[in-house]
């Protein structure tokens, strides 16, 4: 790997995010002739789905805990040949067009995770967006006791962690990540009592020319089923955990059955005995930067938004690309194909070599993209939450975790204040105004909201100066000639205090 940087250092291309797309981007860019920083938050290659353990925990066969380990090592091994610079643990919490300049400046705190927190600016010509996805969740009385993960949090326990959630765990919520995840965690010794999905799997079969056309997702989807069936793990689909029962933490959940929106069925509830619950109703694309940045979006069949791209991955914003979830969700094999192609196509525009982006390799990179974008569609559409799940809520039932707001309050801010969005009721009840910034319950509260106009989708994600929380000297520091060693705080600011929503 390169030196350190400079305090400003100026690339090419600045990606951000080190997954799948974020580490194909930017290998792919730098063979080509590029200088490129690539940033991310955490210490460690891979992003939410290479995940993997630190070395101190002596793990001797990390890819046991992944499929498809092989492509993760060679973009690892492509990117340590490089001339990549790679920024680990810079969190960036704004992207502005540098004044005066055709240039990004891309704003970012190191330390951010301990002590000596110290803002970071990056210039480039050009960014690429790769900042993956987080958890879609839908709160259910009894979701906030210890011993509720995410499903995704289960198996990030698993990968990055070497531990399970618990001895018995019930995987719930909806789309095909269940299956993975109770895949992994039964494989690793855990007792895993049902796989809970809200919808079914007929959604699929009226695509056959999809399904025929991503023969590999057809084969991942049988290596789990096959791993369920072998350690005796029950699917019951068009259901639904809607109560989580126990003191200190779970001691068992009630399951009940669905009808086509997902409401529940009254008498169908049964309970099961466990210790841990791993839940997740799929993934939202991580969109603060890009809408920060205007980036347009685009509604996808599962309600949520992602970004608007054009056939080169670029952005509705000259300059800025996007690759991988940002743009829907689709699985890692996507978001690779999307990352090399943003990498060949911002080559072409900065390197002036338009011919790149007509290349043999392209064309064959676009139809895997189409063929499994395509897929994702499907996939979304399977899997799309119905209207009926706020049935599952009773008043006293937390909705936003950090403020502790209860699904009572917002029906009164909607019925009683006329509050018609998320905004409205954030400014009413303070849900969504918390640490994760509405990640956990910004489509809860949407949904709750838009029950009043009779609405089942959320509307189109706000657009925020700030994508993650940051001190205050952080923003104090834009103004300074220099930015602060760590440990001095800029005149006049509380270092505690951080500016966010």
């Amino acid at each position: 790997m390169p030196n350190s940087p400079s305090e400003h250092p100026q690339y090419d291309l600045a990606v951000i995010g080190a997954g799948a797309a974020g580490l194909a981007g930017a290998v792919t860019a730098a063979e080509l002739g590029l200088s490129v920083a690539l940033l991310d938050t955490s210490a460690h290659l891979g992003g939410q789905f290479y995940r993997h353990p630190a070395p101190a925990l002596g793990a001797t066969r990390p890819e046991a805990l992944h499929h498809d380990w092989s492509t993760f090592t060679g973009l690892r091994r492509r990117l340590a040949d490089s001339s990549v610079t790679h920024l680990a643990g810079h969190h960036v919490w704004t992207v502005v067009r540098a004044e005066t300049t055709d240039l990004w400046d891309v704003h970012a705190v190191t330390g951010a995770d301990g002590d000596g927190e110290r803002p970071v600016r990056v210039r480039a010509r050009a960014v690429l967006l790769a900042t993956g996805a987080y958890e879609r969740q839908l709160p259910f009385p009894g979701w906030t006791l210890p011993g509720v993960v995410g499903a995704g949090g289960a198996q990030a326990m698993l990968k990055s962690g070497l531990v399970l959630p618990g001895r018995h765990v019930v995987v719930a919520g909806s789309g095909p990540l269940l299956l993975a995840v109770a895949a992994s965690l039964a494989k690793a010794g855990a007792h895993v009592p049902a796989v809970v999905e809200a919808s079914g799997y007929l959604g699929y079969a009226r695509h056959p020319r999809v399904l025929a056309a991503n023969a590999h997702k057809m084969a991942e989807a049988a290596v789990h089923g096959t791993a369920l069936l072998r350690h005796g793990v029950r699917l019951r689909t068009r259901s639904a955990v809607t109560q989580v029962h126990g003191s200190d933490r779970v001691e068992a959940v009630t399951v009940s059955r669905l009808d086509h929106d997902w409401r529940p069925v009254r008498g169908s509830g049964r309970r099961i005995v466990c210790d841990a619950l791993a839940v997740g109703f799929g993934l939202v694309p991580q969109l603060e930067l890009a809408t920060g940045l205007g980036c347009a979006t685009r509604r996808t069949q599962d309600g949520s938004h992602a970004l608007a791209l054009d056939a080169q991955q670029e952005t509705s914003v000259p300059g800025v690309w996007a690759a991988g979830e940002t743009g829907g969700i689709g699985g890692v094999q996507l978001a690779g194909v999307e990352g090399e192609l943003a990498g060949i196509a911002i080559a072409a525009r900065l390197g002036g070599r338009p011919a790149l982006t007509g290349s043999g390799r392209v064309r064959a990179l676009r139809r895997r993209r189409d063929r499994m974008r395509a897929f994702a569609s499907v996939m979304a559409a399977a899997h799309a939450p119905g209207r009926g799940w706020s049935r599952w809520l009773d008043d006293t039932t937390n909705v936003c975790r950090c403020e502790e707001v209860g699904a009572g309050r917002i029906r009164e801010a909607v019925t009683d204040y006329g509050a018609r969005d998320a905004r409205t009721v954030k400014l009413l009840t303070r849900a969504g105004m918390g640490w994760c910034q509405g990640r956990m319950c910004g489509t809860a509260v949407a949904c709750l909201a838009a029950e009043g106009e009779g609405a089942q989708l959320p509307p189109s994600p706000e657009r925020r100066p700030l994508a993650v929380p940051v001190r205050l000297e952080a923003l104090a520091a834009l103004a300074e000639p220099a930015a602060p060693e760590a440990g001095d705080p800029a005149d006049g600011a509380d270092p505690e205090q951080r500016a966010g929503d």
